[in-house]
């Protein structure tokens, strides 16, 4: 039943646009990972982040007294009786900047509710790693300012900026797995919020304690708002943020924190089947009769379908990465550099302190922290990727500039406020430097090297709840193959019609890679979809799966009865037996379990593949998925090499 070798001609170049099979298209890029659109947005808009550092620079040196004349522009606010005044620096650094920690936070939390952190167990290196890249710095700095004016700034010397390393590691780590992007995130998100914390314990000036407490209603006001209906929570969620962010710029406390306050608090998860199948009805509702009304209701059932998680990230990621974040450097990295300026840089002991905190602080505490967890845990606590990953991270952690930024303008003024500005950009510059030439030399070790030094021996959690069962699964490929890969599929959706040819020249391509498909009908939008999952397993009780889903797959437009019946006759079944097996539905409840398996692993739509039992929620074309098996192949290879020095 499971292992069918044989095929009917598959289409062919021939076929395309034909109608008749879908040729070799390849499926198009059409979805991006959410971790994956998180990173690819960072790392393109620190282009964006450079320019707007040198456009301030320039601005800073051309005009000195128009820069700083137009960043401290009062801009009073005032709604009823309350009102505050913040210069046009102060509305970007705690104003804007909140959305710009909001959507840290988001991602944050979506990572420890669907990525590999929701192993709560493998925070602890990560975490500890952050926590270690932070403390071990701010020593640095302050055994070089221990006393004076430079003391007090310590908090400048310890936190990484997100955009700017994701940028520079999207240069320096072309095409490493993207399991070590999370590592680098995790410990990116530990620094973030222990630097907001640090902002509002030790660089606020006299806390009120009204304005306090306000703030602490309100966010607890925002985790309770998570039980209430979508319709109602997005204005409550709004409201209660605004006057938390009120509260807390009344009562003392930069109101930054706010943002990763309330992203963090904001859960994630895979869209429900009744969800989807409620927003479906809704839509057909509003095709049947088009009204406003209708409209209204459909588009809220839609975006209802998808988390509050992710709606946030849609809407203010590419604003907070385009927008805000060079709008902050345009405000704040804006330097007087001359002659006299770099001379007292270069021995001032504010800008000697913030660059060896990061260029050399950074990467010891990182790599250091991470081996001594794994040596005092005897391996039970690892990094999730190799060593020179680790070492990687490390060194790209000591790229600083946001929130270094906003506490060294909280700690400093003057000439102390230049020499710290220009320690940050020096160190962001050095730090860029050592990652490249690090990453440099690993892509110089040779291929079997390379990948342990990259991936390391830990086995990645598994997202597919339902193991593959050679005994029952549909296989194509080599039971003994070192890459498994499942898709669940529906044989009336157009987008696993595309994703077919993928399918066949992944497997052309790989001799090393078995393929099993699962069912998932779309019932409320593919109304043959079940009996043609169906009409597969009548035909793999004669030994012909394979062939009827090449067929149901390049014919998806006639999934009628009749249409499988013709099937069958074309592949010499006993299509008497194959049309009681129709008519009285005994695989079923086969189909149904096949669906189950898919809701706990995750799957919300058609085609989804999981390879080596990870779901891969990329693009699905030929060269990524191809990329994606060659990382999974290569984890197959390190693991097995570990447990040979082992035994």
């Amino acid at each position: 039943m499971t292992h069918d070798q044989e095929s009917v001609r598959l289409p062919g170049p021939a076929d395309a646009g034909t109608g008749t099979g879908v040729g070799r298209t390849m499926m198009p890029s059409t979805s991006t990972s959410p971790l994956r659109a998180f990173l690819q947005t960072e790392s393109s808009s620190a282009r964006v982040l450079v320019t707007a550092v040198g456009i301030a620079l320039v601005w800073a040196n051309v005009t000195p007294a128009g820069y700083e004349a137009f960043w401290t522009w009062e801009l009073p606010v005032r709604v009823g009786p309350l009102s505050t005044s913040l210069d046009l620096r102060g509305w970007v650094n705690s104003g804007l900047m909140t959305l710009f920690f909001l959507v840290v936070g988001l991602e944050a939390r979506r990572e420890f509710d669907l990525g590999e952190l929701r192993d709560r167990r493998r925070l602890i290196l990560p975490v500890t790693a952050g926590l270690a890249g932070m403390a071990v710095p701010v020593l640095i700095y302050l055994a070089i300012n221990h006393s004076g004016v430079g003391a007090y700034g310590w908090g400048a010397a310890m936190s990484t900026d997100t955009a700017l390393a994701l940028g520079v590691f999207a240069v320096a780590g072309r095409g490493v797995p993207d399991r070590i992007r999370t590592f680098l995130l995790t410990v990116f998100v530990v620094d973030d919020v222990v630097a907001l914390v640090v902002i509002a314990l030790a660089y606020t000036g006299h806390i009120r304690f009204l304005g306090l407490g306000v703030a602490v209603l309100a966010y607890a006001g925002v985790l309770a708002g998570a039980r209430l209906p979508y319709r109602r929570r997005k204005p409550v969620f709004t409201a209660l943020a605004v006057i938390m962010w009120g509260a807390l710029l009344a009562g003392g406390i930069d109101p930054v924190v706010t943002g990763l306050a309330v992203g963090l608090a904001t859960s994630a998860y895979v869209p429900r089947r009744d969800e989807l199948e409620e927003a479906t009805t809704l839509v057909r509702l509003f095709r049947e009769q088009p009204s406003p009304e209708l409209a209204r209701s459909a588009t809220k059932g839609l975006t209802g379908a998808l988390s509050a998680n992710a709606r946030l990230q849609h809407t203010y990621h590419r604003a907070t990465s385009y927008l805000i974040v060079p709008a902050f450097a345009l405000a704040n990295a804006g330097i007087v550099v001359g002659p006299r300026v770099l001379t007292e840089a270069v021995t001032s002991p504010i800008t000697i302190g913030i660059f060896l905190a990061y260029v050399v602080g950074k990467p010891l505490a990182v790599t250091g922290a991470s081996w001594v967890i794994t040596r005092t845990s005897r391996g039970a606590v690892r990094p999730q990727v190799g060593w020179a990953a680790v070492l990687g991270s490390g060194t790209i952690s000591g790229i600083a500039f946001t929130v270094s930024l906003l506490i060294a303008d909280l700690a400093f003024t003057g000439e102390a406020l230049g020499e710290a500005k220009l320690g940050v950009l020096a160190a962001a510059l050095g730090a860029s430097l050592l990652t490249l030439l690090v990453f440099r030399f690993i892509a110089l070790l040779p291929a079997p090297v390379r990948t342990r030094a990259l991936l390391g021996t830990v086995r990645q959690l598994s997202d597919l709840v339902a193991p593959v069962d050679t005994a029952r699964d549909h296989v194509r490929g080599p039971a003994d193959a070192a890459v498994t890969v499942v898709e669940y599929g529906d044989f009336e959706c157009p987008w696993t019609q595309m994703a077919a040819p993928t399918a066949r020249e992944l497997l052309a391509a790989n001799a090393d890679i078995r393929y099993i498909w699962r069912h998932l009908p779309l019932n409320d939008v593919h109304p043959h979809a079940q009996l043609a999952a169906e009409a597969a397993e009548a035909a793999a009780l004669q030994g012909r799966f394979w062939q009827m889903h090449d067929l149901l797959l390049t014919n998806q437009r006639n999934l009628q009865f009749d249409g499988l019946i013709t099937y069958a006759t074309q592949l010499g079944l006993n299509v008497d037996q194959f049309r009681r097996d129709l008519n009285r539905h005994p695989f079923a409840a086969r189909v149904a379990q096949d669906v189950d398996s898919a809701d706990r692993s995750g799957v919300a739509g058609t085609p989804t593949f999981f390879v080596n039992e990870r779901r891969h929620d990329g693009p699905q074309d030929l060269a990524t998925l191809n990329k994606v098996i060659q990382e999974a192949r290569a984890q197959v290879f390190a693991l097995d090499t570990s447990d040979r020095e082992a035994r």
